[in-house]
């Protein structure tokens, strides 16, 4: 197994893994309950916790307003000196964080990647809120014995008892109470209305729902109730909202893996002989890259889907690989092939390199060529270095040849100067005057110059060039003499002669009956006519008279 394919089968589990995290439900966030406006230090309410039950009756007097105000940790400490039983007991601060807890720290790191959309953009803490004691007094009974009693729809409801306090100590500690669930309430509303991730707030409402359903409290329940209710709607639609652009995310990660999957397929499918290997697999690299970018920062899209794309991902790539193999497999074998045959030309090369018969085994030189050319490449370095050793072979002979080649130019350089000589000879009878003596002297020029011998090969072309003008010039004017004394062509010169001139007998009569008549068109066509015969019988003499 490649290190490659190591690689692929490590990083779907730690992707299932990741996803199982972030997939997974969330721990609540408590909705936080706000203090009163002037509520006791938490070292004041820890105080008041440790006095025993005298002290607790005494405290109202000289600190009445930090009683009134204890925060929600004085419930469990101070009902628990009371008496009686009461229904049900105040959250603590555990559970129903205040403000403060709530806020992120400056220092504290913020999520990014994939987890920055559910980071919760910070909410303010809720405006202070305080049910005024008159209005809670219109709906709540305090007996003498401290027992609080809450009026709902008529109906009395017992809440609690504070012993051992004023009336007005013991309704403010439950109006307390209720003004806590607001404010809870109320940083909830906020939140919705920020648009904060609404992973928690069906929780944090079913706590207030809850807490509110035990009536250990004084206040306008039936609104906090329905307020609840909108806050519940209020939730839902923005549960719905997010539910909505998660599906859309989910859909766009989709369409954007689904389109890495369908390019990497593409790329398998390709017929081997085809793909450009180097350009291809650095592409193929460039789509993993970007499926493991997707992994790690992109938006999750359930297991089945992410291991089914995987799959058909990693199909395709191991498709790729081992066609890009396959190939490179092939193409060894046939640049082996293509080598052994390249060495066998080398070795006739090579062989033929010691010869000196020049015009066989150059054209045998160039047969190996012809089959050098149409033999398959080798790869390139080999290539490379077996066209150096065929060249090399080459070059043996054909520089042999050239040195053999330059010892008979210097023999032949005497004979150049004899037939340069010959030609400024030939050249004198230009133009001929005078064919019978022009002849008689080519002839002899010709004599001369077989007489004297072959000349260097590269001058051979050219004086003998030179001569051949000489001769056609020669046979030129021997045809020309030939075509003027030929009887038969005199004698059609003549029959056209004669003709011409009955032809232009016959058009001047025509033309003189014409102007007899006085019709100008038909004059007019006999003068063409007449004018165009003499012109041809103009022509036809002055032919004749060169075959005088």
């Amino acid at each position: 197994m490649t290190t490659s394919q190591q690689s692929d089968d490590n990083l779907q589990p730690a992707a299932v893994a990741e996803e199982q995290q972030t997939e997974g439900t969330p721990a609540p966030v408590k909705a936080p309950v706000a203090p009163a406006t002037d509520a006791a230090p938490v070292t004041e309410a820890a105080e008041a916790t440790e006095q025993p039950a005298e002290a607790a009756t005494e405290a109202p007097s000289a600190e009445a307003p930090a009683a009134e105000e204890a925060p929600v940790a004085e419930t469990a400490a101070t009902e628990a000196k009371a008496e009686e039983a009461t229904p049900a007991a105040v959250p603590s601060p555990a559970a129903v964080p205040t403000p403060a807890a709530m806020a992120p720290s400056p220092g504290a790191p913020r999520p990014t990647g994939r987890h920055a959309a559910k980071a919760a953009a910070p909410i303010a803490a809720p405006p202070t809120f305080t049910t005024p004691l008159e209005e809670a007094a219109k709906i709540s009974r305090v007996s003498e014995d401290g027992h609080v009693f809450v009026i709902i729809d008529g109906t009395e409801h017992p809440v609690g008892q504070y012993p051992d306090a004023t009336a007005e100590e013991a309704l403010a500690y439950f109006v307390r109470k209720h003004d806590e669930v607001v404010s809870s309430l109320m940083l909830l509303e906020q939140r919705v209305v920020a648009k904060a991730p609404s992973s928690d707030m069906n929780k944090t409402l079913d706590h207030l729902a809850a807490t509110v359903a035990e009536r250990a409290m004084v206040g306008d329940i039936p609104a906090l109730e329905a307020r609840i209710a909108s806050a519940r709607a209020a939730v839902a639609e923005l549960v719905a909202v997010e539910r909505k652009a998660g599906e859309e995310l989910r859909a766009t990660e989709l369409a954007a893996r689904e389109a890495i999957v369908a390019e990497a397929e593409a790329l398998a499918a390709l017929d081997p002989t085809t793909v450009q290997w180097k350009q291809g697999s650095n592409r193929m690299n460039d789509l993993f890259d970007a499926w493991k970018a997707a992994q790690k920062s992109g938006v999750r899209l359930g297991r089945s889907t992410e291991d089914s794309l995987w799959k058909r991902f990693r199909g395709a790539r191991t498709t790729f690989d081992r066609h890009r193999r396959a190939y490179f497999s092939q193409l060894d074998a046939t640049n082996a092939e293509a080598k052994s045959a390249k060495e066998a030309l080398i070795a006739r090369a090579e062989e033929l390199s010691r010869s000196t018969d020049w015009g066989a085994t150059a054209g045998e030189y160039r047969r190996l060529m012809d089959e050098w050319k149409a033999s398959k490449r080798a790869s390139r370095k080999d290539d490379d270095a077996l066209w150096a050793r065929f060249r090399a072979a080459q070059d043996v002979f054909f520089e042999a040849r050239s040195s053999a080649n330059a010892a008979i130019d210097e023999e032949f350089g005497a004979n150049l100067i004899v037939k340069e000589a010959l030609l400024l000879e030939a050249k004198a009878l230009l133009p001929i005057k005078d064919l019978a003596t022009a002849k008689r002297l080519l002839d002899s020029i010709r004599d001369r110059w077989e007489s004297a011998g072959k000349v260097p090969r590269a001058d051979m072309q050219r004086v003998e060039s030179s001569l051949r003008q000489v001769e056609d010039a020669v046979r030129s004017a021997e045809d020309d003499q030939w075509r003027r004394s030929n009887p038969e062509t005199k004698a059609r010169s003549n029959s056209m002669l004669t003709q011409l001139e009955d032809a232009i007998a016959g058009l001047e009569d025509d033309l003189a009956k014409a102007k007899a008549k006085g019709v100008e068109s038909k004059i007019k066509a006999a003068q063409e006519a007449l004018d165009a015969r003499r012109l041809w019988l103009e022509t036809l003499q002055k032919s004749s008279a060169d075959f005088q």
